[in-house]
């Protein structure tokens, strides 16, 4: 047995089955400064960052879940080759932290043992050992670490515990051969498990009926209809109120002073008041419809998204946390497979609804690329983000619910219809659903925080930049009547068939930069409702943002995405025709 000296520890690869908290684990051993890449020539996705080790730095790599080293999918098979490029690795200094579930010791044994053959160093991390005592498991941990011959340390990632001693024993990481054949693995898993794990009789949890309840369709069905309910309205709630009583204030009686003053040095009008200020009206700031870099570019990703989206991603985040994503994809996975996905494209279908960014990269959870194809497909055309969303609602709500009915009905009709036309004409079947389903959890305040921080973060890193951008780009197309040529080339499509002014042309054509603004721009045009509800499902179907589509041609390629884009357009024309003829006509 070869034990790793302390200072010569270079790389730590993280592997375990899925959920069995390795990623929490991950986010202890390194912090929120980390890089996410693609494993060479796939779109499975691995996380690596730094751990101070004494006087040295240590690479950690979260190696995707695998249940064996012996693979049945393209994610295992990565797993698998990330290992034997460590095991071949001559300068040595790396080791494995073997993530296990210690309420499902005899399952996560088996790749333990597979790993112990593989002449590398490895320490025991026996995860979610807090969970134990509640569902009547006991461990004798030393006489597991005795069998297993390499140390292991009980540990409880989501709330910090026993994380300082597995990083003061990593230096006791060791390399053993240990032999068996392939067909006795399982018995000798029986064997250990028989030695070290006692299990005592105690009665269900209130939390463990509510998670076999939100499986079964009779009551997780309305499970999940309720849970959707409260989690826009408490987004909404929670927007509303930072809209209402912290930003729309702070704008109004401070910022709009300050610009109104530099409005008058210059001079209220010219090409440079218009890109920083925008059109005064009624000699006022209108923060929404005066279209300047420092009036609609600040405050619509500020005052009038940044609220959803921190609500949105609150929630989100509680419920990740909670352990209640893999349910719902397990209820949902029938009907998502009419639309040739299984139910974990739930996942990147909910990322989307706070940013469409997040969601295109989640469909990486999806095995073949059929399914990742339809899903990014369907979330661009029919997933509005959050951005998006909060724009639609404070501009249509004035009008009364018909109106955003109109507009979320429609999205959620094509998102059906699209889907199951999409599986009926593209070649291929889709995979069964394969996942864990974790146990019902308490989020830890302190992960959930640390996540909702990391992904408003990002959100304003992106965002920002684009609103300017778009403002800067659709003033300048107005100064030099760019938008008003673009308005008559194309009158007989957003006139005819989508029954819209051609002053609607420069909302269209901002979208594909910053769907937001986009939708913030058809306020001063005087829509009627049923033109609202129209231009608001086309901006939402025909092009997802700049950002969004730059992701997607990194996910699914320049051909597909070309093919994804053919789709949307010809979505929206068609769509919004209808609409328009269907509101104004019947």
């Amino acid at each position: 047995m070869e034990k790793v000296h302390p200072e010569g520890i270079r790389k730590i690869f993280l592997m375990g089955n899925p959920n069995v908290g390795k990623s929490v684990v991950f986010s202890r051993l390194t912090g929120v400064h980390v890089i996410a890449s693609n494993y060479a020539g796939t779109t499975v996705e691995f996380t690596k960052g730094c751990i101070k080790l004494g006087d040295v730095s240590a690479e950690v790599i979260d190696v995707p879940g695998t249940y064996t080293l012996e693979p049945t999918c393209r994610a295992e098979e990565v797993a698998a080759e990330m290992l034997q490029q460590a095991v071949s690795d001559k300068g040595g200094g790396t080791l494995v932290i073997n993530v296990i579930d210690a309420t499902n010791l005899e399952r996560n044994l088996n790749l333990s043992l597979q790993l112990l053959k593989q002449n590398i160093p490895v320490i025991i991390a026996l995860n979610l050992w807090d969970e134990t005592k509640h569902i009547g498991i006991s461990i004798d941990r030393e006489k597991l670490e005795t069998i297993l011959g390499v140390p292991v340390v009980p540990t409880c990632a989501v709330s910090g515990e026993e994380i300082k001693e597995l990083v003061t024993r990593l230096p006791e990481a060791k390399a053993r051969a240990y032999e068996y054949t392939e067909e006795k693995r399982w018995h000798e898993v029986g064997n250990i498990i028989e030695q070290v794990q006692r299990v005592t009789h105690r009665h269900h949890t209130l939390l463990e009926r509510l998670g076999d309840a939100s499986l079964r369709p009779l009551s997780g069905i309305p499970i999940a209809l309720i849970l959707i309910y409260l989690m826009f309205e408490i987004i909404r709630f929670i927007g509303e109120g930072l809209i209402g009583h912290i930003f729309e204030p702070i704008f109004e009686k401070l910022w709009a002073p300050v610009i109104l003053k530099l409005s008058a040095v210059l001079g209220s009008s010219g090409f440079l008041h218009d890109i920083l200020i925008g059109k005064l009206v009624d000699g006022e700031i209108d923060f929404v419809e005066s279209l300047g870099m420092l009036t609609t570019g600040l405050f619509v990703p500020i005052a009038m998204v940044l609220p959803y989206v921190f609500a949105f991603y609150l929630v989100l985040s509680f419920v990740e946390d909670s352990g209640y994503l893999p349910r719902l994809g397990v209820l949902v996975d029938t009907i998502m497979h009419r639309l040739g996905l299984h139910g974990l494209a739930i996942i990147p279908m909910m990322l989307g609804l706070g940013c469409n960014v997040p969601g295109a990269l989640a469909t990486r959870v999806l095995e073949a690329r059929r399914e990742r194809f339809i899903c990014a497909t369907l979330m661009a055309i029919a997933v509005p983000c959050m951005a998006q969303i909060a724009m639609i609602v404070g501009l249509i709500s004035n009008h009364g619910a018909k109106g955003l009915l109109l507009v979320f009905g429609t999205l959620f009709v094509v998102w059906i219809a699209l889907g199951i036309l999409l599986n009926s004409i593209l070649k291929g079947e889709s995979p069964e659903i394969f996942v864990e389903i974790p146990p019902y959890r308490i989020p830890h305040l302190t992960t959930l925080l640390k996540k909702l921080w990391m992904r408003t973060k990002w959100f304003l890193q992106e965002a920002i930049p684009y609103v300017f951008l778009g403002v800067l780009i659709v003033n300048i197309l107005y100064s030099l009547r760019i938008i008003k040529f673009i308005g008559k080339f194309t009158a007989p499509i957003v006139t005819g068939i989508l029954g819209l002014p051609e002053e609607a042309v420069g909302a269209l054509i901002i979208g594909f930069l910053r769907k937001d603004v986009a939708v913030g721009m058809l306020s001063p045009i005087g829509l009627t409702l049923n033109q609202l509800v129209v231009a608001c499902v086309v901006l939402a179907m025909y092009f997802p943002c700049v950002a969004t589509f730059a992701v997607l041609i990194k996910e699914l390629g320049v051909v597909d995405t070309i093919k994804s884009a053919g789709i949307m357009i010809v979505s929206a024309l068609v769509v919004g025709g209808v609409l328009n003829f269907l509101l104004n006509y019947i």
